[in-house]
């Protein structure tokens, strides 16, 4: 079935950079409006014209994946559109309309003058099939909606899909902090590979680069970061189990590089890490995902000999750092490595964000674990909910990153291949995120900060990425990752 929402040019106009930037929309109808039907909707966001002349163009297409939404009141429910994308061929739905079979073009019509409308059966397959063949992209467009609308659900009771959730969590972590909307990563069948990275089984978007698979001794990483030379000698890495997937992410004046890698086999693994490196400032974070439990109430874990030994090698990783030596070095601490204490409710829906959980720093995690505040009632040591009174949520950590106020100073290309390849081959899953700023000039550390707290220029800039991308839709920038 098909949602058609009609909203006049000023309305559209309004939401255009939040449709941009977040690519999702919510809409409060009422819910005698709302169809009995549970299964997603393919949405159509078309201008609203009551006058038969006006062209109504289709500007925005996208899925609403619970088609009763959320109920705000007795008589309304908020609706949310999902993987909103811009309609990649001009279509004014009042032409077009001839091109519908007949039975179905009274319905198409009184919608185009609605504000919130749910075509039957029949007549959203011939609106679907009439739209299909007016453009390859189009179609292509529509494929992608309908096979990405009801991704796989993660079974926590499986070792892999736990892998696959953790690992997408830090690389969903990873693009909030690169400005990237996360819902480009809703899109997701299980790989048949429970090995595989979590990025092995995304659906291809319609008109980006797609996603390239590799095996380590065939990878090669900006100035040779991933080459079979670099890799260490009897490293576990070479063998049949590592795969390292990568995706290329361009959007709004950021080119994010995400790499998935996996050297051990999913039975092995001992948790999910993020290499977050901001390239024009050599400055990266190291976060590593533990697991809490779904239960509310009982969301803390006990510290093995095995989880300090692993705060250790952060410790090390942490020295890769150099002294500031500018204004735009500074950072808060000296502290760039993370543990995420992270849950998954099992009822719950947390997209589009990271998932909810505390950000500790390494030696703070240390000094806790010395603390009378930690040690559980029947000896012990835990660490969790209950047991740490302060620490960094989504938000304020993902401002810290973004702003560079923590981090390593001065890393290296090089030094970043070496912290990867030893992540991966103790046994973590790791998400290497490489954050190359591409909007003309280059992105400066005034910049950086400008584009984060100031919403005119978000606007602004998706204006002149609008006017780049008509003229020439590629930036002509050498990927860090390639094969």
């Amino acid at each position: 079935m098909v949602y058609v929402i009609a909203l006049s040019a000023e309305e559209l106009d309004g939401i255009d950079t939040d449709l941009r930037i977040k690519q999702s929309l919510t809409k409060t109808v009422a819910v005698a409006s709302l169809p009995r039907d549970q299964s997603p909707h393919i949405t159509l966001l078309v201008t609203r014209s009551s006058a038969e002349t006006d062209p109504c163009p289709l500007l925005w297409l996208g899925v609403v994946r619970r088609p009763r939404g959320e109920k705000v009141a007795a008589v309304d429910s908020r609706i949310t559109v999902e993987l909103v994308r811009e309609c990649p061929v001009q279509v004014t739905m009042r032409s077009f309309i001839d091109k519908v079979p007949h039975r179905a073009r009274r319905a198409v019509t009184r919608a185009l003058s609605g504000e919130v409308a749910v075509l039957g059966e029949e007549d959203s397959e011939d609106l679907l099939t009439a739209l299909a063949q007016q453009h390859v992209l189009l179609r292509r467009t529509l494929d992608f909606l309908g096979e990405a609308a009801e991704p796989d659900p993660f079974d926590p009771r499986r070792v892999e899909d736990r892998s696959w959730q953790e690992q997408y969590d830090m690389t969903r972590l990873g693009l909030s902090i690169g400005n990237i909307p996360p819902s480009r990563l809703a899109a997701w069948r299980r790989p048949s590979d429970p090995n595989a990275p979590h990025l092995a089984g995304l659906i291809r978007e319609p008109f980006e680069q797609g996603l390239i698979e590799n095996d380590a001794r065939h990878i090669e990483f900006g100035d040779d970061v991933f080459t079979e030379a670099g890799w260490p000698s009897g490293s576990r890495a070479t063998g049949a189990s590592f795969r390292c997937d990568i995706q290329v992410f361009e959007y709004l004046g950021s080119r994010i590089e995400v790499a998935n890698i996996n050297a051990t086999p999913v039975e092995t693994r001992l948790g999910a890490d993020l290499i977050y490196y901001h390239e024009a400032t050599q400055s990266f974070i190291l976060v590593q995902a533990k697991r809490l439990p779904s239960a509310a109430g009982a969301r803390w874990i006990y510290v093995d000999d095995q989880m300090r030994g692993q705060l250790d090698r952060l410790e090390q990783a942490a020295e890769l750092g150099r002294t500031p030596q500018a204004p735009h070095e500074w950072r808060l601490g000296s502290d760039p490595c993370f543990v995420k204490l992270a849950y998954w409710p099992l009822n719950e829906t947390i997209d589009p964000g990271p998932a909810p959980g505390m950000y500790l720093p390494v030696p703070y995690v240390k000094l806790l674990l010395e603390d009378y505040a930690t040690h559980g009632p029947a000896g012990g040591t835990r660490l969790g909910y209950g047991y740490v009174d302060r620490y960094l949520g989504n938000t304020e950590f993902t401002a810290l990153v973004k702003n560079g106020l923590v981090g390593t100073v001065g890393t290296t290309i090089d030094e970043l291949r070496t912290l990867g390849m030893e992540r991966a081959d103790e046994g973590m899953s790791v998400s290497v995120v490489v954050d190359r700023a591409t909007a003309p000039p280059r992105e400066t550390v005034r910049e950086r900060h400008k584009r984060n707290h100031a919403r005119g220029y978000d606007k602004s800039l998706a204006t002149r990425m609008r006017r780049r991308q008509s003229r020439d839709p590629g930036t002509g920038q050498e990927p860090l990752f390639g094969s």
